[in-house]
């Protein structure tokens, strides 16, 4: 057998685009739930007030565009505006229907989020939310009724809105204490059900999307220099108090990667590349590795970044590094400095260069039977620490057909490849690789576009892109083929 016997199989997702329940039971809000819908087309928004009473909404995209709020803005609900993480697919009042579709299909993990709020409404809180509290247990007990390990994130793009307002988010160095208090809290509290944690999710995405990822209000290279080494030594002493606690939990790290091609053989094509990898490496470098590499110390110094950090904290970082690293990846890219090139090749496309040896989906995403070995490799031979793919999967329109049912091949095929992919790398490689969890087991929002359409689970819900819809849950046809998966340990991908 490619995996080990006791590879843990499952699905992820996080609390921001699943568990809805937003006002409820104490919960304050977060970061996402001033974060307006979107489409392919149009952006998502923030939106926010001045002290003299103007509002407005600002436009946030992926990849790192330029964000700013006015000055004196604070991000803030306002009425008008559709935000799809209030309810989301409502995980808040059907996670027990939730966890026991997740049963069926044989899941031996489960990645979810806490959402932090829930349990420290304002985030700095003098004492936890126990309704709060009391909802993750019910979780979690359910998991060891089922036999799912549970695999925690702390923060999947759920900061408090008021570490927002109060500190401007992660720039400010006070949400180190505050973030270690509630790690301490909800590992104390959750000792002997969860083993597994993680800190941040797609740590960073504070490259890409600084107020969803960090919760800052300019984009500027200081502020996302300062938010990154923040929730370094944050993450390095969520490791610290994990141990101290009970040495048999584990805190790992988790990275938004995908491998890079250049698209020709000219050497500039090649630093290019190398340089994409450095960017990206450069997170996993500190938090897993224990060190700032030369070549961002290096960065620093030209751009004249300057870091509101400790002697102690580099100490941290090099003694508490992550136990594991989990990563998310959904595909490949090509890089080039031959755009021109590219784009009368008719080779550059939406998302950049296309790569002509990939198909191609209607949604523009190219499948790529490789990604994830390669990925692995690379991390692996890096690190030299065990691995987790916690996120991939596709992103579809799925069609619910008259006699009720999904018929989502394109995701199986999809799947097969990267599974494939997958056991190659710990087959034939060598690589320590944990577990599997596939994105958005169960549907919920597109954190990239707040839609509904844009579908990644096993399981349908009647939801739409306007909040409409009676939130049933209906099993696809992937549900049926992924519970083989599991049955086989892997061996088994056929329709």
């Amino acid at each position: 057998m490619a995996f080990r016997k006791d590879f843990l199989w499952g699905g992820a997702t996080a609390a921001n685009q699943y568990e809805g329940g937003f006002d409820e039971d104490g919960k304050g809000l977060n970061a996402i739930d001033v974060l307006t819908n979107g489409s392919a087309t149009s952006p998502r928004k923030v939106t926010w007030k001045l002290p003299n009473g103007q509002t407005g909404a600002t436009p946030v995209e992926w990849g790192g565009q330029p964000f700013k709020l006015p000055k004196d803005a604070v991000p803030a609900l306002l009425e008008g505006y559709y935000y799809p993480s209030h309810t989301a697919t409502d995980f808040y009042h059907h996670y027990e229907e939730d966890l026991k579709l997740m049963a069926e299909m044989g899941f031996r993990c489960y990645r979810l989020s806490l959402n932090w709020a829930r349990i420290f409404p304002n985030g700095d809180d003098k004492e936890p939310n126990e309704a709060g509290l009391a909802f993750y247990d019910k979780i979690f007990e359910l998991c060891q009724t089922y036999g799912m390990e549970p695999l925690v994130t702390l923060s999947h793009y759920e900061l408090p809105l008021a570490l927002i307002q109060k500190y401007g988010g992660w720039k400010d160095r006070k949400l180190i204490a505050i973030f270690e208090r509630y790690a301490q809290t909800v590992f104390t509290r959750y000792q002997g059900k969860v083993k597994y944690w993680l800190t941040f999710n797609e740590i960073n995405a504070i490259d890409m999307a600084p107020y969803i990822a960090a919760g800052l209000l300019d984009s500027n290279l200081n502020d996302r220099a300062n938010a990154a080494h923040n929730q370094f030594v944050a993450s390095a002493l969520a490791v610290k108090a994990a141990h101290a606690l009970d040495e048999q939990m584990q805190v790992g790290q988790m990275l938004a990667y995908q491998p890079a091609y250049p698209y020709t053989c000219d050497p500039a094509d090649q630093i290019k590349v190398m340089e994409y990898n450095q960017q990206m490496l450069f997170y996993t470098d500190v938090q897993t590795g224990g060190r700032y590499p030369d070549f961002k110390l290096k960065e620093y110094e030209r751009e004249k970044i300057t870091l509101d950090d400790r002697p102690e904290d580099y100490e941290l970082l090099r003694k508490y590094p992550a136990d594991f690293l989990s990563f998310s990846c959904y595909g490949s890219s090509v890089l080039t400095t031959h755009e021109e090139a590219a784009r009368e090749s008719g080779n550059l496309g939406i998302n950049g260069i296309k790569n002509p040896y990939l198909e191609t989906n209607a949604w523009g995403w190219a499948t790529d039977p490789d990604c994830l070995r390669l990925a692995l490799n690379v991390l692996w031979n890096r690190y030299h620490k065990p691995l987790w793919v916690v996120e991939n999967g596709l992103g579809w329109a799925d069609e619910l057909t008259a006699d009720g049912k999904i018929h989502d091949d394109y995701r199986i095929k999809y799947l097969q490849a990267n599974i494939n992919s997958m056991k190659e790398a710990v087959e034939l490689d060598g690589v320590d690789l944990l577990g599997y969890t596939m994105w958005g087991c169960i549907d919920l929002v597109s954190n990239g576009t707040g839609e509904m359409k844009k579908r990644y689970g096993f399981v349908y819900v009647d939801r739409d892109d306007h909040g409409h819809g009676s939130l049933a849950r209906i099993p696809k046809d992937s549900f049926y083929w992924y519970q083989k998966v599991i049955q086989t340990n892997g061996a088994d991908l056929s329709n």
